[in-house]
């Protein structure tokens, strides 16, 4: 189900990956080449307008790592909204907790994944 990505939204992406946080980093070393449960995760995904930190198309999952300018963020909330009518769960994690507790962040990511390949 791909959806043409306009060239703008692509560039972003990749200048992103580029670019990404420590937290980022942090956690993208734990999920990428299906290190976590089997779970083939993509970073800096373009995907309705919007740029995914994290995304597993086959739990139907989003991950995002959030530094403090998302606290409390109505822009947030409307596009967790927008992705959850469209059957994706999303979790966000403070840069802090992935930094100080990878594992504890990595343990909440596969339950979530796993308990959602088990909703289908």
């Amino acid at each position: 189900m791909r959806q043409p990505v306009p060239p703008t939204h692509r560039s972003f992406a990749r200048a992103m990956r580029a670019d990404s946080t420590k937290a980022e980093n942090v956690l993208w070393q734990a999920l990428r080449n299906k290190q976590l449960g089997g779970f083939k995760f993509k970073r800096q995904v373009p995907l309705d307008g919007y740029i995914l930190d994290f995304v597993c198309f086959e739990a139907k999952l989003i991950v995002e790592v959030d530094g403090g300018q998302h606290a409390e963020s109505d822009s947030d909330a409307r596009r967790d909204r927008h992705f959850e009518a469209a059957g994706f769960g999303v979790l966000r994690f403070w840069n802090d907790d992935v930094l100080r507790n990878i594992d504890g962040v990595c343990v909440e990511i596969l339950r979530e994944a796993q308990g959602r390949l088990g909703e289908g």
